[in-house]
């Protein structure tokens, strides 16, 4: 039996790939085999992240909030690639640290847009793609906080949670037309944005590593390997799935 964990012939547009988790996801794919292309606002980020990644990946600049570019943008990726996609990890996103009484509504539909509102624009352009060559899968890059009450990230909580019922919707679309859907919910993951955070706050980052079991916050290539899993022939039969990668903090004490 060939490994079913290659992604051998396999194309991923990894949005948010310049750095942090996306560029784990991009580690990780290429080391398994695949062509990737990254996708995100900062050009220099793009290019280092691909210097370092090799010939396997490419980049496209982008803001994905353009939301009625995404087809323009689909056009730019596969000419990049040379080859149709057929994994696309909806990973780009941003943060807002504020109380719920504290957030704006032009706050709170900033954040929305990111996580949600983009990444149903551009999967909506794939999907048609993905149907006719009878196989893809779409991953999200959601949250714990979409399982646990996090103080002070109500419009990330809520990007996160839309997750949910996006993966379930989607699932139930496509799945017997070969295109699978999931999610990954990290825990609290080593990177720029996750250091800024809790380094602002003593207490905060105390708290959250007493309620890690396994003592440690994660690093990009956790979310990464959980990645390739989940587009991998291994999870053929996996769809639906919003996949916790968090050192058990989810049910941690």
């Amino acid at each position: 039996m060939n490994n079913p964990f290659s992604l051998t012939g396999e194309t991923a547009l990894i949005t948010g790939g310049g750095s942090g988790i996306g560029l784990g996801i991009a580690r990780c794919m290429v080391a398994s085999g695949a062509r990737v292309v990254l996708v995100g606002r900062r050009e220099s980020e793009l290019m280092k992240a691909c210097e370092e990644l090799g010939a396997a990946a490419s980049f496209v600049p982008h803001d994905i909030t353009l939301l009625n570019e995404a087809s323009s943008l689909l056009e730019k990726v596969e000419q990049a690639a040379g080859t149709p996609i057929s994994i696309l990890v909806n990973n780009a996103g941003t943060h807002l640290k504020k109380f719920a009484a504290e957030t704006t509504p032009e706050e709170f539909q900033s954040v929305f847009t990111t996580h949600v509102m983009a990444a149903h624009a551009l999967t909506r352009v794939l999907i048609p793609g993905m149907v006719e060559r009878g196989r893809g899968s779409v991953l999200f890059t959601s949250s714990m906080a979409a399982f646990m009450g996090v103080p002070q990230v109500v419009a990330y909580a809520a990007a996160k949670s839309a997750y949910f019922g996006m993966v379930t919707t989607l699932s139930a679309e496509l799945s017997a037309r070969g295109v699978r859907a999931n999610a990954i919910a990290p825990g609290w993951i080593f990177s720029a944005m996750t250091e800024k955070a809790l380094n602002s706050d003593p207490a905060r980052k105390a708290k959250v590593m007493s309620r890690i079991p396994m003592g440690r916050m994660g690093n990009p290539e956790d979310i990464g390997w959980a990645a390739v899993y989940l587009s991998s022939q291994a999870a053929a039969y996996v769809t639906g799935v919003t996949l916790p990668v968090d050192g058990g903090a989810v049910i941690g004490f």
